[in-house]
């Protein structure tokens, strides 16, 4: 039950934080932005891991691993996806982020040696399959210039790091380090390289911004970063990255949603294949063997043997 209740609440809330992004977006630079909000999300965590007498010392190593956390999951990531969604929609950022499934078994499968199954391998001919046909118009009818491929582009570098900031999290609990205790540490450093970041370069912290702004930032912060990463963070460690990463396939149909009836979104056919493509790829990934074997004609498992 209590890992039901994980993922609902980290569904609802990330599949909600893409509209909330768009609020960010146009008044304060997106570094500063980040900065904001993951100084927010630092002091929210330090209080409650104060408040718990949880134990925050750790070696140099982990240290290094934190750093590592806060660029992959609580830094660079969000950047190139703040960044993508100045071209795309909320919907179409989330949409191309749910590939972030397959990109989790491939780097499991590479930094902690767990095996890919053959339907994974399909799954991730869908999920590709699935990007081309939800970005087909643009594909078909721009350059590689165009606005909306390098947004797409840089959604997918941003869904890349987040993978690889996941991996270092499973390290960090496979090292016996809580997740509210690495989540602490990576919301704390990732604010400090925002906030040296925007200290030497021709930034400035600015914090003249609209009522929308401010609500959407401390909605981000506290809901968006803290609660549901350290729920998302909990099921990784609970149930594994393979089911875990299921959350990927849901909150972009929340996201959708919102994106439908607050910006005006408009489903078109190329939409429609596209989504499905991309659900069908990391649905697959996530059936069990068996269903794999005696439903799919053309698995490896069935020639594996000569009759």
């Amino acid at each position: 039950m209590r890992n039901w209740l994980l993922y609902i609440m980290t569904v609802l809330i990330w599949g909600s934080t893409w509209l909330a992004i768009e609020f960010q977006l146009g008044q304060v630079n997106e570094v500063v932005s980040l900065f904001y909000r993951f100084a927010i999300s630092a002091i929210c965590m330090w209080g409650f891991v104060l408040w718990r007498k949880l134990p925050m010392q750790f070696n140099l190593i982990d240290h290094g691993f934190f750093i590592l956390l806060a660029i992959g999951n609580f830094g660079l990531n969000y950047l190139l996806l703040y960044w993508a969604q100045g071209t795309l929609s909320s919907a179409m950022a989330s949409i191309a982020f749910s590939f972030m499934l397959i990109l989790n078994m491939i780097n499991t499968r590479l930094f902690f040696a767990k095996p890919i199954a053959f339907k994974s391998y399909i799954g991730a001919g869908l999920g590709v399959a699935g990007i081309v046909s939800l970005f087909w118009h643009e594909i078909g009818g721009a350059d590689l210039s165009s606005a909306t491929l390098i947004g797409l582009a840089l959604a997918l570098l941003g869904t890349l790091a987040a993978s690889l900031g996941n991996m270092v999290s499973i390290r960090n609990s496979n090292r016996k380090i809580g997740v509210l205790e690495g989540n602490a540490w990576g919301m704390l450093y990732s604010s400090l390289l925002l906030g040296a970041y925007t200290l030497f370069s021709p930034l400035s912290f600015v914090i003249e911004a609209d009522t929308s702004y401010w609500v959407s930032l401390f909605y981000l912060a506290i809901f968006g970063t803290v609660i549901a990463f350290a729920c998302y963070f909990s099921l990784l460690k609970n149930i594994g990255p393979e089911r875990a990463s299921y959350i990927i396939v849901l909150f972009p149909i929340v996201a959708v949603i919102l994106s439908t009836l607050f910006e005006g979104f408009t489903w078109q056919v190329n939409t429609f294949i596209g989504f499905g493509l991309i659900c069908a790829g990391n649905l697959l990934v996530l059936l069990p063997k068996q269903l794999v074997t005696k439903y799919m004609p053309f698995s490896a498992a069935k020639y594996a043997h000569p009759h």
